[in-house]
């Protein structure tokens, strides 16, 4: 299947229907004046969360999209049926935008949250409608109104606990293959992964957490180069981030490969550069890394205060470790968040 995160759709609402003009005549109700009906209402544009999607490709072919309309009034004072509201189903976590003024119109993220977009005409009243005690016979109706109508941006923004960042071929998509289900694509080059993907992470008991393994990045990321911007939006939900870092060459700088990554991150969004950071080398499994790892280990900590976790997704070393440390992060941001909230409330 292929990932969609951001679609651009026009949607209009139904118009509703027009109120008609008519008179009852009949043998035994010499009395039956006007009767016409009053129009329908229109079907409104609805945008509905459906936890079963996790991508916006359905919608990337249907660039236009209407409700149905109203059907119009008729004699005998039958109003017209109103039309049906048109559901936009869209997965958890997506920004609904108006395209032209850019305004964040909602963001989608629990099963079933919803939003009207655009919403269906009035239908227009009959002629029955407007009968008094001075206009004993009226001769007009009214005709339905335009449904709304409008341009919207859908913006598709991973739900995860914890974003992989690091340079290509650290050991992302290695990393996630071996604490979760997800099973993206591991080669031997740069950017393999060319989607985002998702795992549910156990550890403890019956304790979990959801991990986004998003496409390496790359100096200029936050201009465009390479996957960058496309993909760098996917951390924003994110509570914590896990810097991988592959020191399995010689000739390696990881203290210019952790400031390149910082930096694309602060440059797309300030609140990524902010953001709890786990620091961990990879690749543990060579003998190259084993050997260079005290001296980035001391490095880091005499130049950034950062303690370094090591890991080897392949065997398994020290991986467990990083996992149970990830958890007390995820559960410490989480406790904080709540607290911050109360405290608002009780203000």
């Amino acid at each position: 299947m292929h990932f969609i995160d951001e679609v651009c759709i026009h949607v209009k609402a139904g118009d509703g229907g027009r109120g008609c003009v008519a008179f009852l005549r009949e043998k035994y109700r010499p009395w039956g004046g006007p009767s016409g009906g009053d129009g329908g209402d229109g079907g409104s544009v609805i945008i509905q969360v459906d936890p079963q999607l996790h991508t916006l490709i359905d919608l990337a072919h249907q660039r236009h999209l209407r409700a149905e309309r109203g059907q119009h009034g008729r004699g005998k004072h039958q109003h017209g049926r109103k039309g049906n509201d048109l559901i936009v189903r869209v997965p958890p976590g997506t920004i609904v935008r108006d395209d032209e003024t850019g305004e964040i119109l909602a963001d989608l993220q629990a099963p079933g949250a919803k939003i009207v977009v655009a919403k269906g005409g009035k239908g227009g009243k009959g002629n029955a409608f407007f009968v008094s005690s001075t206009n004993q016979a009226p001769r007009y109706a009214q005709p339905g109104l335009p449904g709304e109508e409008r341009t919207i941006r859908l913006e598709l923004r991973l739900l995860a606990d914890v974003g992989l960042v690091g340079l290509p071929n650290v050991g992302k998509s290695t990393l996630i293959a071996a604490v979760s289900a997800a099973r993206p694509r591991i080669a031997d080059f740069p950017f393999t992964t060319l989607t985002p993907h998702l795992g549910v992470v156990r550890y403890g008991e019956e304790k979990s957490f959801v991990m986004a393994d998003v496409p390496g990045l790359i100096e200029g990321a936050h201009r465009g180069h390479g996957l960058g911007t496309r993909f760098l939006r996917h951390l924003a939900r994110t509570s914590v981030l896990v810097h991988l870092l592959d020191i399995s060459s010689p000739d390696s700088d990881p203290l210019h490969d952790y400031e390149v990554i910082n930096h694309e991150l602060r440059c797309f969004d300030e609140d990524l550069s902010v953001r709890p950071q786990i620091v961990v080398v990879t690749k543990l499994d060579l003998p190259v890394t084993r050997a260079r790892l005290a001296e980035v280990q001391a490095a880091f900590s005499a130049t950034y205060g950062v303690s370094l976790s090591a890991i080897s997704a392949v065997t398994g070393e020290g991986v467990k470790e990083l996992i149970a440390r990830i958890g007390r992060e995820v559960e410490a941001q989480k406790s904080t968040r709540k607290e911050l909230a109360s405290e608002q409330l009780s203000v």
